[in-house]
């Protein structure tokens, strides 16, 4: 933060050059002295960071220069320091906008530098808030928080896009690991309301008997147990974004609450009589398709057209085609560089292995693959044998994409060859196949 620069506004040079003296001890501040409001308002192009001003000028009233400060930068904070003690000045005073308001004694500049220290302490956190803010704004850019160039990723970018320009309602379905949260964040801070409180709620990690509590909050006595009030999170994001992450494993019975509270745009704290007014964006996202939970009688109806809003659906990432290779070099490149380590490229076999395996962790399962083989090598590269994936899983999930007989032989024959080291004799026999079949299997690739 640079220097803070203080203009002095007092008639009486005596006193003027005390204060200025006593601020100037300070290295952090420069300081800067003058006897009248008109050489104040000539200088104000300098951008001072806090004003002290005598409340008795000689050329104009202090309200009028109070009006010239606040004109050019209504932030710019005033401190009035006055010779005579009066209440109901000081109160119109602060009313118009002054910081603070101090009377000449023998305390003032001990005081004025308490107050100005309070504000450098303030202007300090402003600063650090403001780049906080527009580093979550970079990191939340849609080409920042999620990677990737094709043709799916880029018709969500697209989507993602429209939501942030107005508030609609946005619902966001795909497999697990797909990055819902991501977008549901990306979407927060490239919208209007990026500066208000974004709210995460994972449903399915709340237990269905303190889900309601959770969200609309409680009063003191509403339950045993219940020893304060509590508020609950669509009042903690009002004016602001509430992400109700796993929606389509809310209870029936709270489904209906939660129609209700979208409904009205108003909350009621369990054993409570008051209504809270809401002005809150809603973003769910489910791996479910709450469609066919509709149909099961799963999920509300007409709750399900309420938070259907934009939908958005992520696509799984084995569909994203050379997304997985360009996301993979990105997670190892990031985990190098945290633990200090060199760049550590995958090699043409490690990249064939990725392609080839089904990803049903998606995104977040590559990561973790990633992470884990770049920890395995032991030369200057990701190769195929320092990746390893979770097997039992991954043959679960083998018919999530639907592929030729030949493919999924190949999948199949990889998978074991994986998982018992690359053993073609053992796999062989574990398949009651010809070890030529894999032989030539490995030849084709």
């Amino acid at each position: 933060m640079d220097n803070l620069k203080i203009f002095i506004v007092e008639d009486d040079e005596w006193y003027g050059e005390i204060l200025e003296y006593h601020l100037s001890l300070n290295p952090d501040y420069e300081v800067y002295k003058y006897t009248n409001g008109k050489a104040l308002v000539e200088n104000l192009y300098r951008n001072p960071s806090v004003v002290t001003l005598d409340y008795s000028l000689p050329d104009m009233q202090c309200e009028a220069v109070m009006k010239r400060i606040k004109k050019f930068n209504p932030e710019i904070p005033i401190i009035i320091i006055s010779g005579q003690e009066n209440v109901s000045t000081a109160v119109n005073l602060l009313k118009e906008g002054a910081y603070d308001y101090i009377t000449k004694d023998d305390d003032t500049k001990d005081r004025v530098w308490n107050t100005i220290k309070n504000i450098q302490e303030n202007l300090k956190l402003k600063t650090e808030l403001s780049n906080l803010r527009e580093e979550i704004s970079n990191k939340y850019e849609f080409s920042n928080s999620i990677k990737g160039n094709s043709k799916a990723i880029q018709r969500v970018f697209n989507l993602m896009e429209k939501a942030a320009k107005t508030n609609i309602t946005v619902s966001i379905t795909g497999e697990t690991g797909t990055g819902k949260e991501l977008v549901a964040k990306a979407i927060h801070y490239n919208s209007k309301l990026q500066a208000k409180p974004l709210v995460t709620v994972n449903v399915a990690a709340i237990p269905n008997e303190l889900i309601e509590s959770e969200l609309f909050g409680h009063e003191k006595g509403a339950f045993t147990g219940a020893n304060t009030r509590r508020i609950g999170k669509f009042e903690e994001a009002n004016k602001g974004t509430i992400f109700l992450d796993e929606i389509g494993e809310m209870d029936i019975s709270m489904q209906a609450k939660l129609l209700r509270v979208l409904q009205e745009k108003e909350v009621t704290r369990i054993g409570g009589n008051n209504t809270v007014k809401l002005d809150v964006r809603v973003i769910v996202a489910t791996h479910r398709n709450l469609s066919e939970e509709v149909q099961k009688g799963n999920f509300r109806e007409d709750l399900y057209y309420r938070l259907l809003g934009l939908p958005i659906e992520l696509p799984p990432l084995r569909e994203r085609g050379n997304d997985m290779l360009h996301l993979a070099k990105y997670f190892s490149d990031e985990f190098c560089k945290e633990n200090g380590m060199p760049k550590m490229p995958l090699s043409a076999t490690g990249q064939e292995k990725l392609m080839k395996y089904a990803w049903p962790g998606n995104v977040r399962e590559l990561k973790a693959v990633v992470e884990l083989a770049a920890v395995m090598a032991n030369g200057d590269h990701i190769e195929a044998d320092d990746i390893r994936f979770n097997s039992s899983r991954g043959m679960s999930d083998l018919l999530l994409e639907e592929t030729t007989l030949k493919d999924y032989t190949d999948k199949i024959i990889y998978h074991f060859l994986d998982k018992y080291d690359n053993n073609v004799l053992l796999v062989a026999r574990k398949l009651d196949i010809g070890k030529s079949t894999i032989y030539r299997m490995l030849k084709r690739a």
